[in-house]
């Protein structure tokens, strides 16, 4: 087993992973309403017009789009602050909304940080099994020079969407991916109408038989993607959203190809062995009448993808 498999106690893995919650601020008590928006004295500062035409077919959400997805040209983007902040990117609420007609939507923007950060703490281990074409690139991104982060930035961004896409297509229960420009990825916001994040599975204080469904739920995901001979990379409590007693899978743009990448198989178990002691730990007790339990997810899974 590889050196990186799990985590050393007491120290978490993953820059973008916070311990505490102090800077998620999850809850806006009031909104300013879309129609306070008077397109012709100018958008106000902060705010842009819509991004929509800004992408390709490609770079937008499967069809057919949600119905509450806002396409409008006329529509602008309104920022209300951040939901979570990390080392590699921040997320940000934003409201898109057609002025002077009620209409708007909340979504999140996820912004992955430019090339005068620090990128990508071991992306190495990720990237192995993606290719990319143009030598030039692969060069620029191989040397980290100013140019080469930018392009790995912008590739994680396009690999998250892409994973969100195929998940969600899939029957992965994960935020739909409204669409992807540079290195910013926009995302169904999940929470409720007032701005208030869904919480992540380690802040929602389940314990026992109450997280038997959302146990159930994931191993039925984490079935889809090994079918897919996917696994999430860094799949834990933090990068798990419980809404309306619905578990969403996030944080995806390290998805590994489990066949092409020579650790593919340690990223499965790793994944596997996260959950599971979160579950184990907090309660969990399985009698192996309706799926697998703890114990016996990582094999489980191995079998699922057609791994030894």
């Amino acid at each position: 087993m590889p050196d990186f498999a799990y985590q050393r106690r007491g120290k978490r893995r993953f820059d973008d992973d916070e311990p505490t919650f102090a800077k998620r601020n999850r809850h806006r008590r009031t909104l300013p309403s879309v129609d306070d928006i008077v397109v012709a004295d100018g958008l106000p500062a902060g705010d842009r017009w819509s991004t929509w035409d800004q992408s390709t077919p490609t770079e937008r959400g499967p069809r057919p789009h949600p119905d509450w997805l806002i396409t409008e040209l006329a529509a602008t983007d309104t920022e209300l602050g951040i939901l979570k902040t990390g080392k590699e990117a921040d997320v940000f609420l934003l409201r898109r909304g057609v002025p002077e007609t009620g209409s708007s939507c909340l979504l999140a923007a996820k912004r992955y940080r430019s090339a005068e950060h620090r990128l990508f703490h071991r992306d190495s281990e990720y990237l192995e099994g993606r290719r990319v074409r143009e030598s030039r690139v692969s060069r620029a991104m191989v040397n980290r020079s100013a140019v080469g982060r930018e392009m790995i930035a912008a590739q994680w961004a396009n690999a998250e969407f892409s994973a969100l896409c195929q998940f969600h297509q899939a029957g992965v229960p994960v935020p739909y991916p409204v669409q992807v420009v540079g290195t910013e990825v926009l995302l169904e916001f999940i929470g409720t109408p007032d701005g208030t994040a869904a919480p992540r599975l380690a802040e929602c204080g389940l314990r026992g038989p109450e997280l038997a469904g959302l146990w159930q739920q994931l191993v039925e995901s984490t079935t889809i993607l090994a079918r897919l001979g996917l696994a999430h990379g860094d799949l834990s409590a933090y990068n798990l959203l419980v809404h309306r007693d619905q578990l969403y899978m996030i944080d995806t743009p390290q998805v590994v190809d489990v066949i092409a990448n020579p650790r593919g198989a340690d990223f499965l178990d790793r994944d596997a062995a996260n959950v599971a002691s979160w579950f184990t730990a907090r309660g969990l007790r399985w009698d192996g009448e309706d799926g697998p339990g703890p114990a016996e997810l990582a094999g489980y899974l191995r079998a699922e993808a057609r791994l030894s």
